[in-house]
Order: structure tokens, then C-alpha cells, then sequence
């Protein structure tokens, strides 16, 4: 980076403010119309109220972008936690929903502490274990999982209890006895979100797939008919939104199912917040870098305050974030500004929030879902390589079968079976073995001993973390014997990080073979190939 674009940089705290609110305030707003739908849908798909994901907007924007150490992430519920979220409401409420609510709140309040210790204790570099191909499965599956119980609620039918298997087989049955009503209006909300990017403008698709909705809930009289059941097809919030807010229960603390819902919502929530902000970072068009300790412990502090005041646990959410970015936000002012708007919308248009129907809602959810189960991730797995594509599709089905810990847990599994089976040896599937050093002033030779891993690379990543900037850094793979993709892809993303701060980087060694033709595919080197 040169030095006129450093003394670019957006100042930070109220100096900021003052230099960029014109932006971030706008940005806030169009990033708040996108996040309004989202937070209902999500919250209502995890069998929670409608206004718990508000709550957690508001926390996220307000609270959390003031102490985070990221600087254009939007923090708020997000789609990969309804699993997970559900999975423990149904689990520890055993039938009663407000029962099973209160005690999730419980277990984020506790899930939130860990995530505030993972953070002091420089555990940021957390989603660094887990294999590329785990993560992608994780969510690929999150994204079945989600399109399979909405595709009911947009269809205005109800599936018969039983296991995830059994929803998915239900959906014909739910096709043909559908809600006319209910139907079109999903229907037209999911046509709306697929076609208004097209169009050009920045109104966000959601909004006006809301607001078409809104407009079709009041022909077919959906508010106001069965007065008593009005909650089935539209949203139900509180007139009062303090009337919205909850407590934690905490009287299943002992229990088993308890803490299996704090690990998953722990996890979940601090693995894809990590990985978002990782991501938004790459996105920057000032190319800072958030601080991952700090983010993680801002997130567990905003679980902490939503879980205890009846809200959803929170992420750094990658599409918010985005489309942060694409709408010109310069600091986490713009996070500060969209939790703000939330609070002032929801208090002064309640009325308006109660006339969406869950369809609409329901159709964001399956087009998010899709999003994250569409066949371009299948096909962008399988160009890395042929056991990737195994490993993922191991990990979607161990999560569609039992759960999402289990499923990622046996991706793991059979992700270090395959190392082994590629002669690892099995003290180097934990422990890396490297040499850095440093010729000459201006140069860094980093060489790789045996193999570099998923499972051991975090020592090698933090000492890349400590290297000065501007110099040129040799990776010397001469001596290595097999570095799989999730290595290759972060040294890569790490050699275009170091170049664009002025640095240069350069690969030593040849693979003897690689395991498909992608540049970042796992690769093995061999006595008679190294160069």
C-alpha cells in the first residue's frame, strides 16, 4: 500500500463519525432495509419470537460495532445459526415452544461467556482447524436444512412431526395441498428476490419483496381474519416493544441437552463470525485487517446483552457486510447507524412490521438457503479435488443424519483418515514443522518440514502473522511431503495480502503429484521432484 492510499484510511471513533457519517449513515439505512426481513425470518425459523432477531440487530449494531475489533462487518442473527438455534428449543422445551425459548436463552447467555474467554485468551484463530471442505459442507447442509422446513411455511402448510428426512418427504404432500393464498404470495416474493437485482437499483429485494407481500396480506385480509390464529400467516410482535423482551431460564443448566446446545451455538456463532469477518476484510477497499480476538470477544459480549433481554445469538453476517461495502460504508459507524434505525423503525411502525406475512419472510429463507446449497458450491468443491468433494458431501450428510457438531466432527475425521492414508505420519498430523529465516535484510525464507496441515498450521500461520511487512518472502516447499488445500489457500490468500502492502512472495518446490488440475489443490512432494 503506498503512501498516499494509507493517508486515506478512514479515521476510526468519533473522528470518524464526523469525517464519514454522511456515508455510513447511508449506507446503515440500506443495510437496515436488507437486515429488517432477515432478522424476522430467522428469528421466527428458529422458533423464536419475531422480535428476537431485532433485538439482536440492535445490540449488534448499537453496542457491539463500539468495542469490535473489525471495521465494516454488520453484526446480527443470521441464517447458519437457525439450526442450531431450533435444534435447542425443541430439545430443551420438549413441546412447549416459550418453555424451550426461554431455556436456549439460557444456554447463549453461557455460550456467550465461552465465546468472551476464546477471545482473551487469543483464540480467534479458531476457524483455522477446520478443513475448507468441513466448513463449506457445514453450511451447504445449513442451507438444505433450511430450504426443507421453509418450503412448508411458504406452501401455508404444516408437515407432520419426525425427522429431517421425513420433512424433506413431505414437501409434494405440502405442493398439492397448498394455501392458494399463502402460495402466491411466496411465489411472488421468491420471483422478486431472483429478479429485482437485475433491475439495478439500490432499493434492496428484500424490502420489496416485503412490501409486495404487506400489500397481498391486505387483499387476502390475512391480518385481520381468524383474529385469534393471526400469528399463523403474519408476524407477531408486541404493540410495546419492551413487551418483547425475555428472560433466560437457567433450571436445565445440569442437563445433557443444555450444554450440547451451548457448543453448538458457541461454535457455530464464533466459527462463521470469524470466517465473515475474514472475508469482509478481503473485501475492504482500504485493505485493513480486523483484529479476530477483539471481534470474537465483542460478539460473546452481544450474545451476552440479547441473550439476556430475550434475543437471538448474533454473527458478523457476510451478506449484511457486503452489501455494506457496496453501498460506500467507510467505518463501523454504518453497523452503529443500521442497529439504530432497527430501534427507532421498530418502536415508531410496529403496526407495519405486524402486517408482513410469513411467506414473504419464509421466501427470503429458502432463497438465502439456496444461496448456500446451490449446485456452483458442488461444482467449485469438486474442481479442488475428488476427495473434497467426499469430505463435503460426508459432512452435509452427517449433519442431515444426526446433527451439526456430530457432522462436522466426522468431516474431521474423515479428513485426517485420508491424511494418513496419504502417508502422514501421524505425529505430523498435529504438529507442524518449519525454519524461518533470514539471509539477508530484505529477505524471509519460510521452509516447510513434512507436511503442512488443516490440523497443525496455526504455529505457521501466527509466525507469518509476525513477519515485517515490504520484504520478500520465499516459501520453500522442498522439503515438504503433503500440503492440502486448506494450507494452500490460506497461503495464497496470505501471499496476495503481503504483495498489496508492498511486500513480495514466491513459491520454492515442485509437487510430484496434485490431486486435481485447481492451483490450490493438496498436492504431495516427492526426494526425486524437489527443486
Amino acid at each position: 500500500m503506498n503512501k498516499q492510499s494509507r493517508s486515506a484510511i478512514p479515521k476510526t471513533g468519533l473522528a470518524g463519525l464526523k469525517e464519514n457519517w454522511h456515508s455510513d449513515l447511508q449506507s446503515g439505512l440500506l443495510v437496515f432495509l436488507i437486515a429488517l426481513p432477515l432478522c424476522l425470518g430467522i428469528s421466527v425459523a428458529s422458533g423464536f419470537p419475531p422480535s428476537a432477531g431485532i433485538i439482536t440487530a440492535i445490540v449488534g449494531g448499537v453496542l457491539v460495532s463500539r468495542i469490535s475489533g473489525s471495521y465494516l462487518t454488520i453484526n446480527g442473527p443470521a441464517a447458519g445459526l437457525i439450526v442450531v438455534v431450533l435444534a435447542a428449543v425443541q430439545a430443551l422445551g420438549e413441546g412447549d415452544a416459550m418453555a424451550g425459548y426461554r431455556y436456549t436463552l439460557a444456554a447463549i447467555v453461557v455460550a456467550s461467556g465461552l465465546q468472551v474467554l476464546m477471545g482473551k485468551y487469543k483464540m480467534g484463530q479458531l476457524s483455522s482447524f477446520f478443513p475448507t471442505s468441513v466448513v463449506h459442507g457445514m453450511l451447504t447442509a445449513i442451507g438444505i436444512i433450511i430450504i426443507a422446513t421453509q418450503s412448508h411455511v411458504m406452501l401455508g402448510a404444516t408437515p407432520e412431526p419426525g425427522s429431517l428426512f421425513s420433512v424433506m418427504a413431505q414437501i409434494p404432500n405440502s405442493l398439492f395441498n397448498m394455501n392458494a393464498e399463502i402460495g402466491l404470495i411466496s411465489f411472488l416474493s421468491l420471483l422478486i428476490l431472483i429478479i429485482w437485482p437485475l433491475v439495478g437499483t439500490k432499493i434492496p429485494a428484500p424490502i420489496i419483496a416485503v412490501l409486495v407481500g404487506i400489500l397481498f396480506a391486505w387483499h387476502f385480509d390475512l391480518i385481520h381474519d381468524q383474529a385469534a390464529n393471526r400469528t399463523k400467516y403474519v408476524v407477531g410482535i408486541p404493540d410495546d416493544f419492551l413487551a418483547s423482551f425475555y428472560f433466560p431460564d437457567f433450571s436445565k443448566i445440569t442437563s445433557m441437552a443444555f450444554w450440547e446446545a451451548v457448543l453448538s451455538i458457541s461454535l457455530v456463532s464464533s466459527l462463521e463470525s470469524l470466517l465473515s469477518a475474514t472475508a469482509v476484510d478481503k473485501l475492504d477497499p482500504y485493505k485493513r485487517h480486523s483484529d479476530l480476538d477483539r471481534d470474537l470477544t465483542a460478539v460473546g459480549i452481544g450474545n451476552l446483552v440479547a441473550g439476556l433481554i430475550g434475543g437471538l445469538p448474533m454473527i458478523a453476517d457476510i451478506v449484511r457486510s457486503s452489501a455494506n461495502i457496496n453501498n460506500g460504508a467507510k467505518t463501523a459507524w454504518a453497523n452503529f447507524f443500521h442497529g439504530l434505525i432497527m430501534l427507532l423503525f421498530v418502536v415508531l411502525f410496529t403496526e407495519l412490521i405486524q402486517s408482513i406475512p410469513r411467506a414473504s419472510l419464509a421466501a427470503l429463507l429458502v432463497y438465502v438457503g439456496y444461496h448456500l446449497a446451490s449446485p456452483e458450491t458442488f461444482y467449485r468443491v469438486r474442481e479442488v479435488g475428488k476427495e473434497q468433494l467426499f469430505i463435503f458431501v460426508v459432512t452435509i450428510f452427517g449433519v442431515l443424519a444426526t446433527d451439526l457438531l456430530m457432522g462436522m466432527l466426522l468431516g474431521i475425521i474423515v479428513k485426517l483418515a485420508i491424511n494418513l492414508a496419504r502417508g502422514v505420519w501421524p505425529n505430523n498430523l498435529f504438529k507442524i514443522h518449519f525454519t524461518i529465516q533470514q539471509p539477508d535484510k530484505d529477505t524471509v525464507t519460510v521452509k516447510l518440514l513434512g507436511s503442512a496441515l488443516f490440523s497443525n498450521f496455526l504455529p505457521l500461520k501466527k509466525a507469518l502473522a509476525r513477519l515485517d511487512k515490504g520484504k520478500t518472502i520465499i516459501f520453500d516447499f522442498s522439503e515438504g511431503y503433503l500440503i492440502d488445500h486448506t494450507v494452500m489457500e490460506y497461503i495464497h490468500d496470505y501471499m496476495q495480502d503481503y504483495e498489496a502492502q508492498g511486500g513480495r512472495c514466491r513459491k520454492v518446490g515442485k509437487a510430484f503429484e496434485t490431486f486435481s488440475n485447481h492451483a490450490l489443490a493438496a498436492r504431495l512432494m516427492t526426494e526425486d521432484d524437489r527443486k
